[in-house]
């Protein structure tokens, strides 16, 4: 099922989660097709080498700077730039630089970003979380125990900082 969706600046549900702001702005039950989130994280965030079984995804870089992964590529991305990644592939990301990164990130089918919401927790204010946030001690537990039902496979460490 779908349905037609417009979403103005502010007004999705928010989720904060790998020290992270997730913005949703298509939801699964109103799309089965497509899941979408713009997505701001600090300096520093990486997640380790994994793997979707299921769903393809791809980020449009709006600000910031992220070394992306894919296979055995590495890419530079910065404002502008857009990576798609199949079902498949392994691939792993670092924010760097000294400010946030923000890109719209899409998923296809739907569903794999609601991994954050069961990880995270309810964003309070649009904002990147401070003290108010998880640790990564407290949500990386969760992580484990979450990811092989969103058909994800950790395979290998975080692109080195």
């Amino acid at each position: 099922m779908s349905e037609v969706v417009m979403r103005e600046p502010g007004t999705g549900r928010a989720t904060w989660a790998m020290q992270s702001l997730f913005e949703h702005l298509l939801e699964p039950h109103e799309s089965a097709e497509l899941g979408v989130a713009l997505v701001t994280q600090p300096p520093g965030v990486a997640t380790p080498l994994h793997r979707h079984d299921r769903e393809a995804e791809a980020f449009y870089v709006l600000d910031g700077r992220l070394d992306y992964q894919a296979g055995d590529e590495l890419f530079e991305l910065y404002a502008g730039c857009f990576i798609h990644l199949p079902a498949q592939v392994p691939h792993a990301f670092r924010i760097r630089g000294d400010s946030p990164a923000r890109f719209l990130a899409l998923t296809a089918p739907a569903g794999l970003l609601h991994l954050y919401d069961e990880v995270g927790i309810p964003a309070t204010e649009r904002r990147l979380p401070g003290a108010d946030g998880l640790t990564p001690e407290v949500e990386i537990p969760k992580w484990v125990e979450a990811a092989p039902r969103y058909g994800m496979t950790v395979v290998g460490p975080p692109i080195p900082e």
